[in-house]
């Protein structure tokens, strides 16, 4: 899993000196900056079945906000690019609506700012090289999607303190 990811507020705005790794010190609004990434161990501790399955790395790149991710992976149950892309639309469609958006648009990152979703799935960016070896390609506005979810955890322990 690669993320492609905008820069944070943790990055330098000029080089600069940087305790974690020359990389990290470097202009972030002028670099495309190679970087870790604790999305794919988040991954497993969210969904046990993934643990030590998935890794990953972030390239951190000049744009203010919205991410992307580049997940490349190989299925023992083959299906096709079409039959993906089904079962993620009926997903972001039902269970996963508000969560999960599904889109066949030509976007960009800019056409993601202030998404609510935690995950907008680009149905046209993903290729397929058989049934069994996939690139699924999903947005994220780094800032809105979370802020949302923080505001969804809230609404439900308000809702489980007020029914003690």
């Amino acid at each position: 899993m690669t993320t492609v990811h905008s820069y944070t507020a943790t990055q330098k705005t000029v080089d600069g000196p940087s305790a974690k790794d020359w990389r990290g010190g470097r202009t972030a609004a002028q670099n495309i900056i190679p970087s870790s990434t604790g999305a794919a161990k988040a991954v497993g501790k969210v969904i046990p079945e993934l643990n030590g399955k998935l890794t990953g790395m972030s390239m951190r790149v000049p744009t203010a906000n919205v991410s992307v991710v580049d997940l490349t992976v190989r299925i023992e149950k083959g299906a096709s690019y079409d039959e993906i892309k089904q079962t993620i639309k009926e997903a972001a469609e039902g269970p996963l609506k508000g969560v999960l958006a599904y889109t066949e648009d030509d976007v960009v990152s800019t056409d993601m700012i202030g998404n609510p979703n935690s995950s907008i799935f680009d149905a046209q960016a993903g290729i397929s090289l058989n049934d069994n070896f996939v690139k699924l390609v999903s947005w994220y506005d780094n800032e809105w999607g979370y802020s949302r979810r923080v505001l969804d955890l809230l609404a439900h322990v308000a809702k489980v303190d007020a029914s003690k």
